[in-house]
């Protein structure tokens, strides 16, 4: 089983047909979930997510702990500009408290859209928190660096 990063190919297709708003204040409600392997997900499941990751589910999930709980956090999103011949959006960074964490990655879903999948993000190897604070870092948000571009 395996967490391989990616932008979701059904999140390309539904940004053809207006599935996606990314708009501060007004837009959908987008979430980051986080996903182990190994089984340390809940009850032992494994995540397999990768671009053929069409919606969130709980499987391979990690535990609640914390402010950490099941479904993850909410984005607040940097509504989508242009910068040259690309267009991008990224979200401010996202951390979940007091909370015992081992992750290998996470999805970013659109929760207004039925849990519609955008990206998937592999951090590489275990992260871990120990009754502290778990941060997801997200690139700057511009043309070379943001975590949603299309160039």
């Amino acid at each position: 089983m395996a967490i391989t990063q990616a932008m979701c190919t059904s999140f390309k297709s539904q940004l053809l047909t207006g599935t996606h708003d990314f708009t501060n204040g007004t837009g959908n409600v987008f979430k980051l979930a986080l996903f182990a392997i190994s089984g340390g997900g809940k009850g032992s499941t494994t995540a397999t997510l990768g671009a053929t990751t069409t919606a969130f589910s709980t499987t391979g999930e990690i535990a609640s702990s914390g402010s950490y709980t099941t479904g993850g956090g909410t984005l607040t999103n940097v509504t989508p500009t242009t910068s040259g011949t690309t267009a991008f959006t990224d979200f401010a960074d996202l951390s979940f408290t007091t909370a015992t964490i081992t992750a290998r990655g996470a999805l970013i879903y659109n929760s207004s859209a039925t849990n519609a999948s955008v990206a998937v993000l592999d951090f590489g190897a275990d992260k871990t928190s120990t009754t502290g604070t778990f941060t997801i870092q997200f690139p700057v948000a511009d043309a070379s660096n943001a975590i949603i571009r299309i160039a």
